[in-house]
């Protein structure tokens, strides 16, 4: 009777495929429960006037321009320059409808061409019911 000392070595292998489903899972729920950007919460320095009672329902579409002539629609930034991509952008977020209200936001330290020019976008666009959205000003303020 022989007996061999010629094992023959275990392979040790790391099983891979569980490890990959929980990275995944980690993966999903990071990014599931992250915050992500939105333009509609930029930063902008709105001009002045006085208090008056408004109309305090949300309009159902925004234009923001800030200070450096940036249009945002809604919560996307047109790509480009002139009107034709503000109208294009415009047109994607309202649809059809022409009698929804918009409020122009704009930067009090933007030319007053950006106000002009998203102003000419809804006016050939068919839009009627635009507002510019201002900050109150402080009582006692010289008026």
């Amino acid at each position: 009777m022989r007996i061999s000392n010629d094992r023959r070595g275990d392979d040790f292998e790391i099983n891979v495929i569980p490890l990959i489903d929980v990275l995944l899972t980690l993966l999903m729920f990071f990014v599931l429960t992250s915050t992500f950007v939105q333009h509609s919460r930029m930063k902008v320095t709105l001009p002045q006037a006085s208090v008056q009672e408004r109309d305090m329902n949300a309009p159902a579409l925004t234009i923001m321009i800030d200070r450096d002539g940036r249009f945002y629609v809604g919560s996307d930034e047109v790509m480009g320059e002139g009107i034709e991509p503000l109208k294009q952008t415009i047109t994607r977020n309202a649809g059809d409808d022409r009698d929804r209200p918009v409020t122009i936001r704009a930067d009090a330290m933007t030319p007053n061409q950006n106000v002009i020019t998203a102003m000419d976008a809804l006016g050939q666009l068919g839009f009627t019911r635009l507002s510019i959205a201002t900050t109150p000003s402080k009582p006692g303020a010289a008026q």
